[in-house]
């Protein structure tokens, strides 16, 4: 048995803290089928934590009055007897959380992620998503689940070449323990409660890539993120096309994710593409960019010994990240479906203060969501190989003739390459096909040119 004396601040952050996929809330006399229910849910999600005993916000408007403890241990005896209800067991660790000063506890439960399939004392199969614990019905979503539950993590494997004397002294690691909301949390200590070390003290893999200063110079695989810029839009680049803008990036992954995004900004700037707004850099979405790169950090098989690839293209973006998708997440349900291959990555980036993967479980969505809300052709996901590509394009939604006019429209004529930017149609053929289409239906006139590249087309009147 476990207590723990914590500080008013920690108080507060357990009664103000928002409830998400990680972390539950409830006020004592919760029943046992309940606590079994966050339990299970956690355990067949990503693992996480909850505290009994802390009221929930809609009945106290003020805060601290949200603490309330019971007097007694042994009164949480009947809700630690059903945490060991659920088949098979769940693996968990209680701690009485008892304010500085006061009299009374908070029970704070953590649970670790299954490596099978859990269920309650009454068979049912729940799972955490978002702030909520669903229920699984139907054998075909439960056999899903079973199959994600089937595999292990690399992130759990040991690193014998890492000593623990670097992780401890690592700026990284402080900097993580020194924004937690809890007082006084040593870095060896973090690192014990989270399971990221053994019991002989050797570090695991995601404790070298949250915290070492330079992962790729202990993991024996590459495991960091690479960019470069292409001066085309071909899908299949050659070696001239390379610019000199290329550089790795090889920092603990929280890092790398930051540097990464402003890397890829800063060299959209240098590619100038035709808009509905005119001649301008090229730019997406910041929740676009940003999502799909966390989701490639964070979701990539760390096992496979390669680097993340970005590329910055002409008319695009193009993420390639190490390893099939994950469990049972398939091109055709990767906005409906989510499985973390590298749960204690997941878990822990979340609890920074900034965190990189705060709309978790929906940052895909999101990505998809900005695009098309802006009129641009939704992201595209294929598998090739061992590798998921992520291609994120330039190109306006909707049929090619539309765009040419609305632009035709709007700037009261349209050449060859500004057609070819809106529409991200490469060949020059097919959208002069698309002119003389549009001429015969007499909604352009082609203008006399000097040379075929100088061909302007105006409108006849207004397209659309």
């Amino acid at each position: 048995m476990e207590i723990r004396e914590i500080s008013k601040k920690e108080v507060l952050e357990f009664c103000t803290k928002d409830e998400d996929h990680f972390f539950d809330r409830k006020a004592y006399g919760l029943k046992g089928d309940k606590v079994q229910r966050i339990a299970v849910a956690l355990a067949n999600a990503d693992g996480g934590e909850f505290v009994i005993g802390v009221a929930d916000e809609k009945e106290f408007e003020d805060p601290m009055l949200r603490w309330n403890p019971v007097e007694k241990i042994e009164a949480f005896n009947e809700i630690i007897a059903n945490l060991s209800m659920p088949e098979p067991s769940i693996d968990y660790r209680c701690v009485f959380l008892r304010q500085k000063g006061t009299r009374g506890y908070v029970l704070h439960v953590s649970i670790e992620k299954g490596l099978y399939v859990h269920e309650t004392s009454k068979k049912q199969v729940i799972v955490r998503k978002g702030a909520q614990s669903q229920e699984l019905k139907g054998n075909f979503r439960i056999s899903e689940l079973a199959y994600a539950k089937g595999q292990r993590s690399y992130e759990d494997e040991l690193v014998p070449d890492c000593q623990i004397e670097d992780l401890e002294s690592s700026t990284s690691l402080a900097n993580f323990t020194n924004n937690l909301p809890s007082d006084k949390i040593e870095p060896l200590a973090l690192l014990i409660k989270q399971n990221l070390v053994d019991k002989e003290w050797t570090p695991r893999v995601a404790s070298v890539l949250l915290f070492s200063e330079n992962p790729s110079a202990i993991l024996p695989k590459q495991c960091a993120i690479r960019i470069a810029r292409y001066d085309t839009t071909d899908e299949a680049p050659e070696r001239d096309d390379l610019t000199e803008d290329i550089f790795s990036i090889e920092r603990p992954i929280y890092g790398q994710i930051n540097e990464a995004y402003e890397g890829i900004v800063n060299l959209l700037k240098k590619h100038e593409v035709w808009t509905m707004d005119g001649f301008k850099p090229m730019s997406f979405p910041k929740e676009t960019i940003w999502e799909l790169l966390v989701n490639a950090v964070i979701h990539r098989d760390y096992s496979i010994s390669d680097n993340i690839f970005v590329g910055v293209f002409n008319d695009r973006i193009e993420i390639k990240s190490p390893g099939k998708l994950p469990g049972f997440v398939k091109i055709d349900n990767i906005l409906d479906n989510r499985f973390s291959r590298n749960s204690k990555l997941v878990r822990l980036l979340s609890r920074y203060p900034s965190s990189p993967n705060k709309d978790l479980g929906e940052g895909v969505n999101t990505a998809f969501q900005k695009m098309h809300a802006l009129g641009k052709k939704l992201p595209s996901i294929v598998e090739e190989g061992n590798f998921v590509k992520v291609s994120i394009h330039h190109t306006l939604a909707g049929e090619p003739e539309n765009v040419i006019c609305e632009f035709a429209d709007k700037f009261g004529s349209i050449n060859n390459k500004q057609a070819r930017d809106l529409t991200g149609i490469r060949n020059t053929s097919k959208i002069t096909a698309i002119f003389s289409k549009l001429r015969d239906q007499n909604l352009l006139n082609k203008n006399e040119a000097h040379s075929t590249q100088d061909t302007t087309w105006s409108t006849v009147e207004k397209c659309i």
